[in-house]
């Protein structure tokens, strides 16, 4: 009976017993619901292959998609003071820094690098949406910095890819301050005469949308991102009138004049270089071949 029960009866159970399958093996598609399977979407960039519908990609597979042949170095960015106004809500904000950390493996919610695009030397400071959904703090500022003064030294383009709700607000004041911070650091940018793109990707929203995010020579941005400063269901509460279809979207923004270039995920490194050999090598393509002059018969 024991051997029935200890052996027989085990063996049985296993074979009939349901495997247990992971549950993020199949993502749902934000636009269109349907269901892809995860391989397929990550060999897809995140794009979805029935819709077309743009999800967030990891900052790191965005680096790599960027850069020629994925390869690039990270800088260290600059050390800040961790909860400098001792906040806290539902959460110390130590914790919520932790939780983070934890998540991303990422020390704040930013990363600088340099490397090259089409054989020219670049520096791209991109946001990490999952690391508190892409705030804007202290050392997003100091990267945004750190980003621009890189770029000087190496005179080379400047990158920055944003995905962010905005302002940090466990920082207070202190995050605002990084508004006017980040617009010197693009400014000097500018003065040296280097090109300042922003890939615009979604969301770009809030503090950041009013101060860097906004001043690129260039504004690239993926189908779909959402772009604003506040809501739309917010501006539809302030001034009590329906917003048009689409508003806040890439789309519509470069429809008016806010957004120049809505690039597909699969084209944005070919367009991105193109712009920077525009901007860049502004010689002409080829050897310049003069003109004969006929000369009238007399």
């Amino acid at each position: 009976m024991n051997w029935l029960t200890n052996f027989v009866r085990p063996k049985i159970q296993q074979l009939v017993r349901p495997k247990e399958v992971p549950d993020n093996l199949w993502i749902k598609c934000g636009a269109c619901e349907q269901m892809i399977f995860h391989r397929e979407l990550e060999k897809n960039l995140q794009v979805c292959t029935h819709c077309g519908h743009h999800m967030r990609l990891p900052v790191k597979k965005r680096l790599e998609l960027l850069f020629d042949d994925g390869n690039y170095k990270r800088i260290e960015l600059p050390k800040v003071a961790e909860d400098p106004l001792k906040f806290k809500d539902l959460k110390a904000y130590p914790a919520r820094i932790k939780e983070a950390r934890s998540k991303t493996g990422e020390h704040d919610a930013i990363i600088v690098a340099h490397g090259a695009m089409g054989g020219m030397d670049v520096v791209i400071a991109a946001f990490d949406f999952s690391y508190m959904g892409g705030s804007m703090g202290m050392a997003v500022g100091e990267g945004l910095v750190a980003a621009a003064e890189l770029a000087i030294v190496q005179d080379a383009p400047l990158i920055v890819v944003p995905a962010s709700g905005g302002a940090r607000m466990q920082e207070g004041i202190l995050s605002l301050m990084q508004m006017a911070r980040t617009t010197v650091a693009v400014e000097k940018v500018k003065e040296h005469g280097l090109p300042y793109i922003v890939l615009l990707t979604d969301p770009t929203t809030g503090g950041v949308t009013a101060s860097f995010a906004m001043l690129g020579d260039i504004h690239v941005s993926e189908p779909g991102a959402t772009i604003g400063f506040a809501g739309a269901r917010v501006i539809e509460s302030t001034i009590r009138q329906k917003l048009p279809e689409g508003f806040q979207k890439a789309e519509y923004l470069r429809d008016h004049g806010m957004v120049d270039v809505v690039a597909k995920r699969h084209d944005l490194r070919k367009t991105l270089i193109n712009i920077l050999d525009l901007l860049r090598n502004r010689g002409p393509a080829g050897q310049v071949v003069p003109l004969r002059t006929r000369v009238a018969a007399e």
